[in-house]
């Protein structure tokens, strides 16, 4: 047996303590070495029946051969009489198994050379897998982390037991991340590589919008108000569909709080972007209205509504035009995929002059309509007097045959 004292321990406890990697990964790993430093220092490469035992009272580690107790030896490795099984344990009999230390001497150096590269794999692995487990159940949820530097355009940000990164996609637009700060981030997704688990973060996903509102609205959180829908233009704009489930509970109402102080808090942890709280309504032409505001509307048309295409024509007031679609058409666009309408707007003046457009090419396609018909009348006039003309050509040519015929005859 080789001696190790308390040493072992110490270093398991810290392990545990600092990396969360528990005793029994440490123990494991250095009994798998054990074994393997003596399969190489014997030159043997298999041997199912060796094992590497620690005993923790003792604090000593020693390689064991575990052997079947015959009458007679035909397999020395695997195989011992029952006369030398005896001399080991006085109370075994054949057919049982018995363990025979087979540690070799001055085996201590060989086996610390091997453990190391062994035991420091090991906890690389564990480490790996905590991490990987730990963040795993945290991907889709809001943490907090230190922004560490800025690399080649992606933001390398500390969550706790590693680094993560926020790709320039998932970065505010002109949003500066000063090394220091601590910032709020979204857990993307979750990478397992070879070294550390890649973990991806963002800063501008619409989730980060419903996990604040979850933070900051306790009715959110006790289910009396529902968040039904999010659109999001990071760094800009954000469009949040909300729901009271009791009628005594104003949702807009409770996400702004007593004096606006919790969509304040909000906006200010989004930097000052701005945040449009929208009834949610299952009636369509309700929940377009209510997503286009701060816009007045004039009045909606469902066009098409079925699952492949929804299509609404929103008619607003001439100085309402520009409000309602929103610099660069930001308003209508967010407004389309809150709602999942496809929303066209036109402003009053547009439909009159469209309307008064279609008027005017009815009214040509009734005349058109009336020359048309008037020129078939005379078109038919005349047909007939080519008719009649024709019929009365006929009547004097049969005359003048009639009396030419009589005077031949006479």
């Amino acid at each position: 047996m080789i001696k190790i004292g308390t040493a072992l321990f110490e270093a398991c406890e810290e392990l545990e303590r600092e990396r969360g990697i528990s005793k029994d990964v440490i123990i494991s790993s250095l009994c798998d070495a054990l074994v393997a430093a003596y399969k190489k220092h014997m030159h043997v490469k298999e041997a199912a029946n060796i094992e590497a035992i620690f005993d923790e009272q003792t604090g000593e580690i020693g390689v064991f051969s575990t052997k079947t107790v015959v009458k007679k030896v035909e397999d020395p490795d695997m195989e011992i009489s029952l006369e030398d099984a005896l001399e080991i344990d006085d109370e075994v009999e054949v057919d049982d198994e018995v363990k025979i230390e087979v540690t070799p001497d001055q085996f201590g150096r060989i086996a610390a050379q091997s453990a190391k590269q062994v035991i420091t794999q090991r906890i690389r692995d564990a480490e790996r897998n905590n991490i990987l487990n730990e963040f795993l159940e945290k991907k889709g949820t809001l943490t907090t982390g230190i922004i560490q530097r800025v690399e080649n355009r992606n933001v390398i940000v500390n969550i706790g037991k590693t680094d993560a990164i926020m790709p320039q996609r998932e970065q505010i637009p002109r949003e500066y991340y000063k090394p220091g700060n601590r910032i709020r981030v979204f857990v993307l997704n979750v990478k397992e590589t070879n070294r550390l688990p890649q973990v991806i973060v963002s800063h501008a996903h619409p989730e980060i919008v419903r996990e604040l509102f979850e933070l900051e609205v306790p009715e959110i959180e006790d289910g009396i108000v529902e968040i039904k829908s999010i659109s999001r233009e990071a760094g800009f704009r954000t469009k949040i569909a909300v729901w009271s489930n009791d009628p005594e509970v104003d949702s807009v109402g409770a996400c702004i709080g007593p004096r606006g102080s919790r969509i304040q808090t909000i906006v200010g942890e989004l930097k000052n972007e701005k945040i449009d709280i929208v009834r949610w309504s299952p009636d369509p032409v309700e929940y377009i209205v209510n997503a286009i505001s701060p816009a007045r509307v004039v009045s909606v048309d469902i066009m098409t509504d079925d699952e492949e295409t929804k299509d609404a024509l929103v008619v607003v007031p001439d100085d309402q035009l520009s409000l309602a679609i929103g610099r660069e058409g930001q308003n209508v666009r967010l407004a389309h995929r809150l709602t999942g309408w496809k929303i066209d707007i036109k402003s009053v003046s547009q439909m009159e002059d469209e309307e008064a457009e279609k008027q005017s090419n009815y009214e040509y396609e009734e005349e058109v309509h009336e020359d048309s018909a008037f020129d078939s009348e005379e078109i038919q006039e005349e047909i007939e007097e080519e008719m009649n003309q024709q019929a009365f050509d006929e009547e004097d040519l049969d005359q003048e045959s009639e009396e030419e015929s009589s005077e031949i005859e006479e």
